[in-house]
C-alpha cells in the first residue's frame, strides 16, 4: 500500500475490512486483529480517527514489535504485517486459516464496521459454520442399533458399496467410523433409519408442485422421510412423474421417450443437496416444480473456505463422514465435477444452465423447463381450427412440435390407425398445409408456412 492507497481507504471509511484507531491501545488492537482473523481479514490504520482524520502516531520499531507481539500471543498465534505510510501505521491482518482465534481467552469477529465479542451460543454457531463441529460425526443417543436400523437400507448400502455380506454389521459399522462407544453417529442414522424423523425430524426431502410460476397455490406436496438412499430415489421418481416427457425419433427407428430435463443433472442436484446441506439447520430439503422451472434448495450456503468463483471447480464437503460414505456408494465424486456434469447434461439437451442462487444460508439450483410448445405449434392450433378436423389439427401440431415424427408415432399420439394418418396427411398436403422434405424413405413432413394460414 502507498500514500494513494491509504487516502482511498480513509476516504471510504470504516467497513467490514477496515478499522481506524487514533492511537495505539494494545487491548483494543488485539480485539480488532482477532475479529479480522476470524472473518475475511482486514486492515487496522493506527493514526486515523473515527471520523477519518489522519492524526498520525509516532511510528517506531518498538511500536511495530508491540503489534507483532499482540498477534503472536493470540491463540493460535497469527502473523500480521505492519507498514508505515507517513505517520500512519497500516496493520494488515490476513484471513485466519486456523479459526477460531481468541484474544485474552475471548473470541471476537467482525460484523460490518464493528468488532464484536461472541457469546456462548455464537461461539457454538461459529464452530459449526467453520466446520469445526460436524453434525454427521456426532453421536445420536436416541438411535438403538438393534431396533432402529432398516434392514433393507443396510442391505442396499452393502450392495452399493460392493461389500461382502459375510462381514458382521457391527464390525462393518465400526470400520466405516459410524460407531462411537457402541452408539450410532448421525451419518449412520441418515443412512439406515427406518423413519429419520424420529431422530432428526428435519432430515427429510419435501417435494412441492406449484400452480404457475409463483410460490402461491400448491397443487401437490410429498415428504420423504426414510433412509437417505430411499429418499433420494423417491425424489427422483417424483420428478420423473411430474415433469413432462419429450419424444425423440431418429431416422425411421422407434420413438424414444426422454424427460424434458436431463435425469443425470437432476440426480446430481438432489445428491448435492443431500451431501452439502447444513444439518444443524432444522429445515427440509425442498424440491419445487413450477410451470417454468424446477428448483432444488438446501440450507447452508457455500462451505467455509469456498468462494463463489470456486463453485464447480473445488470440492469442500460440509459433512465429511457422510460424503465419504456416499462416495463408497458411488453416488458422489470428490473431484467437484458435479456442477460441470449438470451443465454438460443440460447442454446436450440444448438447454441453458442450471443457475445457482447462493446466499449465506441457502443454496438453490434452478433448472429452466423448456417451453412446452413452439411458436409454430401455437400458430397452427390457433389459425387452422376452422379449416381442418380435430385429428388433422392434432397432426399439424405434432409435426410442428417434432418435425421428424414418424407416421407410426403420429398414429400413436392421435389415436387413429396408420392408414388414417396417411389419408389425413394427403388431405393436408392438398390443402397446402403440409409439404414433404426429402425422399419418402429418409425425409420428413413439415408444416407449410402458407400466408393465408400462418
Amino acid at each position: 500500500m502507498d500514500a494513494h492507497g491509504l487516502r482511498k481507504l480513509v476516504k471510504n471509511g470504516e467497513s467490514a475490512k477496515v478499522e481506524f484507531k487514533k492511537a495505539f491501545d494494545a487491548d483494543s488492537l488485539g480485539k480488532a486483529i482477532c475479529a479480522f482473523a476470524n472473518a475475511q481479514g482486514g486492515t487496522v490504520l493506527l493514526g486515523v480517527s473515527d471520523g477519518g482524520e489522519a492524526t498520525g502516531v509516532r511510528v517506531t520499531n518498538r511500536l511495530k514489535s508491540q503489534v507483532q507481539d499482540i498477534a503472536r500471543n493470540m491463540d493460535p498465534k497469527l502473523e500480521v504485517s505492519a507498514l508505515q505510510i507517513g505517520d500512519v501505521l497500516a496493520v494488515d491482518v490476513p484471513r485466519g486459516v486456523k479459526k477460531p482465534y481468541s484474544y485474552g481467552g475471548k473470541f471476537f469477529v467482525r460484523h460490518g464496521a464493528n468488532s464484536q465479542q461472541l457469546n456462548r451460543e455464537e461461539i457454538r454457531e461459529f464452530f459449526r459454520d467453520e466446520g469445526l463441529i460436524l453434525f454427521d460425526e456426532q453421536v445420536n443417543r436416541s438411535f438403538d442399533i438393534g431396533k432402529d436400523i432398516s434392514k433393507s437400507a443396510y442391505r442396499n448400502f452393502v450392495s452399493l458399496c460392493g461389500i461382502s455380506r459375510v462381514v458382521k454389521a457391527s464390525e462393518l459399522l465400526s470400520n466405516m467410523s459410524l460407531l462411537e462407544k457402541g452408539l450410532m453417529k448421525n451419518a449412520g442414522v441418515l443412512l439406515f433409519a427406518k423413519d429419520v424423523r424420529r431422530f432428526i425430524s428435519w432430515a427429510t426431502i419435501t417435494c412441492i408442485i406449484f400452480q404457475g410460476n409463483e410460490r402461491v397455490n400448491i397443487l401437490d406436496r410429498k415428504e420423504f422421510s426414510e433412509d437417505l438412499y430411499s429418499n433420494y430415489e423417491k425424489t427422483i421418481n417424483y420428478l420423473k412423474m411430474n415433469l413432462r416427457t419429450r419424444y425423440i425419433i431418429e431416422g425411421s427407428g422407434p420413438r424414444r421417450e426422454e424427460l424434458e430435463l436431463p435425469e443425470e443433472a437432476l440426480r446430481e442436484a438432489v445428491l448435492n443437496a443431500i451431501a452439502h446441506r447444513n444439518y444443524f439447520a432444522t429445515t427440509s430439503i425442498f424440491v419445487e416444480i413450477y410451470s417454468d422451472r424446477a428448483e432444488i434448495t438446501n440450507h447452508g450456503g457455500l462451505v467455509s473456505g469456498l468462494s463463489r468463483e470456486e463453485l464447480g471447480k473445488r470440492s469442500m464437503p460440509r459433512n465429511k463422514l457422510l460424503f465419504s460414505l456416499m462416495q463408497r456408494m458411488d453416488l458422489v465424486e470428490q473431484a467437484g465435477t458435479g456442477i460441470a456434469r449438470m451443465r454438460r447434461a443440460m447442454g446436450k439437451y440444448g438447454l441453458r444452465g442450471p443457475h445457482f442462487q447462493v446466499s449465506d444460508f441457502w443454496f438453490t439450483i434452478v433448472f429452466e423447463r423448456p417451453v412446452r410448445e413452439s411458436g409454430a405449434t401455437k400458430k397452427v392450433t390457433k389459425k387452422v381450427t376452422k379449416k381442418v378436423t380435430k385429428n388433422q389439427e392434432r397432426i399439424l401440431a405434432l409435426i410442428a412440435k417434432d418435425i421428424p415424427i414418424s407416421v407410426v408415432g403420429l398414429a400413436k399420439e392421435v389415436g387413429i390407425s396408420r392408414k388414417s394418418i396417411l389419408e389425413n396427411i394427403s388431405k393436408l398436403k392438398k390443402m397446402g398445409l403440409l409439404r414433404r422434405i426429402g425422399s419418402y424413405r429418409n425425409g420428413h413432413w413439415e408444416v407449410k408456412k402458407n400466408k393465408a394460414i400462418l
